[in-house]
């Protein structure tokens, strides 16, 4: 029994099937109000002479115009969105109508029955067949209809017809019914299978809805990490990967219109500094107001990049003439120098700044950006704190650097790079004690090659160390033929004390060459201190033990504190030539002297004085005090076979002490 109810109840277990359900059987509701009105029209048409007329023409226009209503009421709808609840209602609604109709044509065609000869009886028989099989395939996507339709017509039928007694009409009872059945068992079939396919196609959507769904998470995702993958996490500014890339596809737009394109690339000085005396926290501090302060300067025609480290870029589209990208430059410059506050007590940076310009120089984005980085290098070495824009006396300059790099890469060191040798003299003895190696290249392809030239080539590409190594083992060689009490004294590049790896292998040269190392003076520059304190600390702390001495050159001309100078094992403080010239007859050179020979005293260190060229400018550092000088007014630089000849042949070590 309950089987039964719930074959005549329409099911509301899936709203998604119950609104397929409803827009395919709303399709056929018309059609089955037409079979009605049809058949009714003409059952009542032949028993018009027959029977009365309120059987013939007054109940089969109210239920005409019943049908005509209903009917109008699903063509007007039947392109209307409907929610699955208002879907079941109508079917729920449909469902009760079915009974009632049903009843109301079984009664009206049987009431016919009396009036009518044998023809019309059949007529009768035909139309409750009829009628009932097109009913039933009208309501195939509803069941439960169908089957009270099918019920309620069918089983009067064929009582009806069995009664009649009519052989025909008995057979033509059990010819509707076994027809029926069959249309019942095909209904059900139809519907499962409706049922069926309803469901793959949900089932179907769903996973369609989900794959979809889910691409857009992974479309999401990809956005994100892409969006991740081109931002600097410290700054949140774009990073490197995303410069490069608006910087390749704004020059193929610039290019294309023949449009001015600029880069800029800036850099942190001091930085390091900073990230040594309070740790890398205090440094992304500053980074980030670094980056904070960049931004509150851009616009829609300036974009602000991290590239890595204190290392910045900018590129600005639009027609920026040199004057207002100068200006920019020094908006920027002052921003970054202002103070910052790194939670325990505030800091200061500066910057550099190089511009390039399109098309006024570079053919390619790469291009553009090698010669901003040029331009930045310029400003470094020469206005640092300050804007250089590329030039054609740096592009000039730009094609020497690369013709060096080159040809230094191609080049024998061993056979093209030589030694001079400047000799160190003491004031009172007049002796030289000892001599300043400084290096030389001769080239075969490029000839003599100044010391100012190749050396920042070396150092940028990455050959200074190696060139280090072999000059220091040819001046050691060379000095071991030297008297015991004179000394050596090697420069050593700001990369030969950046590492321990690279102070390690200065040390085993040191060791192999079986020179003594207290007869070894290292000179270091104020820019190795200041480029990594602590490790340049380190090194020359490590050179100290091994024996050797440390001077700082060119002392006075670079950014160094004297706190630093205090914290390094130093054993001399070399003062530079810039201060030496004309010292007679400039005071403030004088002053300066007298104060670095001060300093000297008070921590205990020697003052070599270089760059004397003058008899006058000697006598000044006489009165001075100054025991140890270099320069012309001495001797130029000399060849190894030269300097042999002004100290005399090697004495024994016991003989003198060291220098």
């Amino acid at each position: 029994m309950l089987k039964l109810m719930e074959f005549l109840r329409v099911p509301n277990d899936n709203p998604a099937l119950t609104l397929a359900q409803f827009k395919a059987f709303s399709r056929q509701m018309p059609l089955l109000y037409f079979i009605l009105l049809t058949n009714m029209a003409s059952l009542a048409w032949t028993h018009r002479m027959v029977a009365p007329a309120w059987l013939v023409i007054y109940l089969p226009i109210v239920l005409g115009l019943f049908c005509t209503t209903r009917t109008i009421g699903w063509i007007a709808n039947r392109n209307a969105p409907v929610t699955p609840e208002q879907a079941y209602r109508k079917l729920r609604s449909t469902n009760r109508l079915a009974a009632p109709i049903a009843v109301f044509c079984v009664l009206w065609s049987c009431s016919l029955l009396p009036y009518g000869n044998s023809y019309q009886n059949a007529h009768v028989a035909f139309f409750m067949a009829i009628t009932v099989i097109g009913v039933i395939f009208c309501l195939m996507h509803l069941r439960s209809a169908a089957l009270i339709v099918t019920v309620l017509v069918n089983i009067p039928f064929f009582l009806i017809m069995a009664w009649s007694g009519q052989p025909t009409f008995v057979a033509t009872g059990i010819n509707v019914v076994l027809v029926t059945i069959a249309m019942v068992a095909i209904l059900l079939t139809h519907y499962r299978d409706f049922k069926q396919l309803t469901e793959s196609r949900l089932t179907l959507m769903a996973q369609q809805t989900e794959l979809t769904r889910q691409h857009r998470e992974m479309e999401a995702l990809s956005n994100e990490n892409l969006r991740l993958a081109n931002m600097d996490s410290l700054t949140l500014l774009a990073n490197r990967r995303n410069f490069f890339d608006v910087l390749t596809r704004t020059f193929a737009a610039a290019e294309e219109k023949a449009a001015r394109l600029c880069v800029g690339i800036l850099d942190l000085d001091g930085f390091k500094p900073v990230n040594d005396m309070y740790g890398h926290s205090a440094g992304d501090r500053v980074l980030v107001e670094i980056g904070r302060r960049l931004t509150a300067l851009s616009s829609d025609h300036v974009s602000v990049y991290r590239l890595g480290g204190d290392e910045f870029a900018l590129i600005l589209t639009g027609t920026h003439d040199d004057g207002e990208l100068s200006a920019l430059g020094e908006r920027i410059c002052e921003a970054a120098a202002e103070t910052i506050d790194i939670g325990t007590c505030t800091v200061q940076v500066t910057t550099s700044v190089g511009f390039a310009v399109y098309p006024d120089i570079g053919s390619s984005a790469q291009d553009l950006y090698e010669r901003a980085d040029y331009a930045l290098y310029t400003a470094k070495r020469h206005h640092r704190g300050g804007v250089v824009i590329f030039n054609a006396a740096q592009a000039a300059t730009l094609s020497r650097h690369r013709e060096l790099e080159e040809v230094l890469l191609a080049a024998d060191l061993e056979r093209e790079m030589a030694l001079v040798y400047q000799p160190i003299i003491d004031v009172a003895s007049g002796r030289c004690i000892g001599f300043e190696a400084l290096a030389r290249w001769t080239s075969p392809v490029l000839g003599r090659v100044s010391p100012a030239e190749f050396i920042p080539v070396a150092e940028h590409m990455g050959r200074i160390a190696l060139i280090t190594r072999l000059l220091l083992a040819s001046a050691l060689r060379e000095a071991a033929t030297w008297p015991a009490d004179v000394y050596l004294s090697f420069n050593l590049s700001p990369h030969d004390i950046a590492t321990p790896e690279n102070v390690m292998r200065i040390m085993k040269v040191v060791e192999e060459s079986g020179f003594n190392p207290r007869r070894i003076n290292f000179e270091i520059t104020e820019t190795a201190i200041t480029r990594d304190f602590v490790q340049a600390a380190h090194s020359v702390e490590f050179l100290r033990n091994m024996g050797c001495g440390i001077s700082l050159d060119d002392f006075g001309t670079g950014y160094s504190s004297l706190n630093h100078v205090h914290k390094l094992p130093l054993s001399k403080i070399k003062i530079d030539g810039s201060f030496i010239t004309e010292i007679n007859s400039r005071p403030a050179s004088y002053k300066i002297v007298k104060s670095v020979l001060a300093l000297c005293e008070d921590m205990g260190l020697d003052a070599i004085v270089e760059g004397v060229e003058t008899e006058a400018e000697l006598e000044v550092l006489k009165e001075l005090g100054v025991s140890v000088v270099q320069g012309f007014h001495f001797s130029r630089p000399l060849g190894a076979a030269e300097a042999r000849d002004i100290v005399g042949p090697a004495l024994e070590e016991g003989q003198a002490s060291a220098g």
